[in-house]
């Protein structure tokens, strides 16, 4: 299913016992994902944008790079797709901190540069459906987020997880010129879907670390659900009893809900959800129910209407 080398599973913990903490400490953070992959004893060949992978048993070929680093969404950066790449150099991200709370032990914040020494760096090749229906497909660098979640400790009354992105209008100019949407950006799942191996916390994309445009340092992946779930630049993780309303769902429910599964049965309002246009390429292509990863992930949706945005 992943498409990641069969070393870096064994390599799991190994720079934790290399004793390399220290080593990378002082590095800044545009220098430490290198660091820690060099450590952990990946070595990693030199991937073509023009290299097909294969997922379940389908060939998928890389979006080009600069592609997929010039047309994102990031509102906080402006409306169009260039802004982010344009503006984004205002995004400082080191240091940086995340702060867990909620249903677990024991809250605590923890900087990215000492998280990334305690999780296992793996490198997954997704698609990435936008509700816009377009479409890349994407390499990236991260860890599983139930190791997170592991080391939170939640309690049995944690359900959900609230994902915030850093409040700070002097880093992200459409926080304080004009509100299009309540700041800071909210996204929620449940824990049995943050908990699955298919969620990862993306530090690097293109074995190079996250630009500020495609949300550096930590952005959230969730391959089956359209991208405005995966949220950028997060800076607070909770851990809730009760469902909490993300940001698009408070902001446009009608057109926006909790789940934001891929679902080509599902138009959006709007428009359809039948096909997509891969960016970089020309014409459509039919969309795939969750993205491609039904087989791994449909189980937690059974009863749920799927015509009901939820």
């Amino acid at each position: 299913m992943e498409i990641t080398p069969e070393k870096l599973f064994n390599a799991r913990r190994k720079f934790l016992k290399l004793g390399a903490g220290s080593l990378v400490s002082a590095l800044l953070a545009d220098n430490l994902l290198a660091a820690v992959l060099k450590e952990q004893g990946l070595d990693f060949k030199e991937m073509s944008a023009e290299e097909a992978y294969t997922l379940n048993g389908e060939h998928l070929e890389l979006t080009k790079e600069e592609i997929a680093t010039s047309y994102n969404n990031f509102y906080e950066f402006g409306f169009s797709k260039a802004d982010p790449k344009n503006k984004a150099h205002t995004l400082k991200t080191s240091p940086w901190e995340i702060q867990i709370e909620g249903e677990i032990e024991k809250p605590f914040s923890i900087s990215y540069t000492d998280l990334l020494k305690q999780v296992h760096l793996v490198e997954r090749v997704y698609r990435f459906r936008c509700v816009e229906a377009w479409s890349m497909v994407i390499p990236w660098v991260g860890f599983e987020l139930r190791e997170l979640i592991e080391l939170a400790k939640p309690n049995s009354n944690a359900k959900y997880m609230r994902f915030t992105t850093l409040y700070d209008p002097k880093q992200f100019p459409m926080q304080g010129a004009m509100q299009l949407l309540n700041f800071p950006y909210k996204e929620v799942l449940r824990l049995d879907e943050a908990m699955h191996p298919l969620t990862l916390l993306a530090v690097g994309m293109y074995k190079k670390p996250l630009p500020p445009q495609n949300g550096a340092p930590l952005r959230l992946v969730v391959p089956w659900k359209y991208g405005y779930k995966s949220i950028k630049s997060i800076h607070k993780i909770e851990f809730l009893k009760e469902k909490p309303i993300s940001t698009w769902e408070e902001e446009n429910p009608r057109e926006y809900g909790f789940y934001g599964n891929v679902d080509p049965e599902v138009s959006h309002p709007r428009w359809s959800q039948s096909s997509e246009r891969v960016i970089g390429k020309r014409g459509q292509v039919k969309t795939l129910y969750l993205n491609g990863y039904a087989k791994e992930v449909e189980h937690f949706y059974q009863g749920l209407d799927r015509t009901k945005l939820y």
